[in-house]
């Protein structure tokens, strides 16, 4: 399972998602792997605690070897770190993506991706992307790389209108690149089920066909002491309402597997 998790608007929720998924699958005894492609590398930081300089090269290495040239460079080659909980491994991300991006672009690197999670697949389960909040390079790479696209949702009229043109250009993308892609669903995030508006714009999302999925991801102040921390929720408190929506979610999206 290739899993990518993406939405062009920020502030969603799209790493602590991404991390906390792959945190479950790792704690259920999947040997999971998050790749993080994008460069302020949130979803490093939290799975490992490093920051600057001590963040190896990882997928920024593997896309500079992809632009190398001549008998003697390394190809398609990437290091994997080990994070401190079992089973849990990262491809790490720097801010040396921004600079690769446009090399990339120009040489039609928009395969390798895809080929180098050919090759992981068979040491992993799972594989989580993590992608930036934009339809970039790394994103249109992960897209064409993954077999499932999970699209984190925040409740309210900017992300609602943003929602409508993502889905069609994954539509696109997917006709053009990767037609064995599936839209898992949208996760409603940071969800308030107390607050009226959240669950109006919830309501008219599921009665107007949206692949809404049945599993809401409360707003809660845990995740920012997980984060702080550099510790996902499983291991920092199994037994909180948050992250047993994460284990909900996670084994809903992963039931058929």
């Amino acid at each position: 399972m290739r899993r990518v998790v993406f939405n062009q608007k920020g502030g969603v929720g799209k790493s602590s998602i991404a991390c906390n998924l792959a945190a479950v699958s790792a704690a259920q005894g999947y040997r999971t792997l998050l790749i993080d492609l994008d460069a302020q590398a949130n979803s490093t930081h939290y799975l490992t605690g490093l920051t600057g300089e001590e963040i190896p090269m990882g997928i920024a290495d593997f896309f500079k070897q992809t632009l190398a040239s001549g008998p003697f460079a390394k190809k398609g080659k990437v290091d994997i770190y080990e994070t401190p909980f079992d089973n849990l491994h990262v491809v790490t991300a720097t801010a040396e993506l921004a600079e690769l991006q446009p090399k990339l672009e120009q040489k039609h690197k928009i395969n390798k991706l895809r080929k180098l999670l050919d090759e992981l697949a068979e040491d992993y389960d799972h594989i989580y992307l993590d992608t930036p909040p934009a339809l970039n390079f790394y994103t249109v790479s992960a897209l064409i790389a993954a077999d499932r696209v999970l699209i984190p949702f925040d409740c309210d009229s900017f992300s609602r209108n943003a929602l409508y043109g993502l889905l069609a250009e994954i539509d696109e993308l997917k006709e053009d690149h990767n037609d064995g892609l599936e839209v898992e669903g949208i996760v409603v995030n940071q969800f308030q089920p107390r607050a009226t508006l959240p669950q109006q714009l919830l309501d008219e999302l599921v009665a107007e066909g949206l692949p809404v999925l049945p599993v809401n991801l409360m707003s809660s102040v845990k995740m920012r002491e997980s984060h702080q921390v550099c510790t996902p929720l499983i291991h920092l408190d199994a037994r909180h309402k948050l992250t047993q929506q994460f284990v909900e979610l996670h084994d809903l999206l992963n039931a058929a597997d």
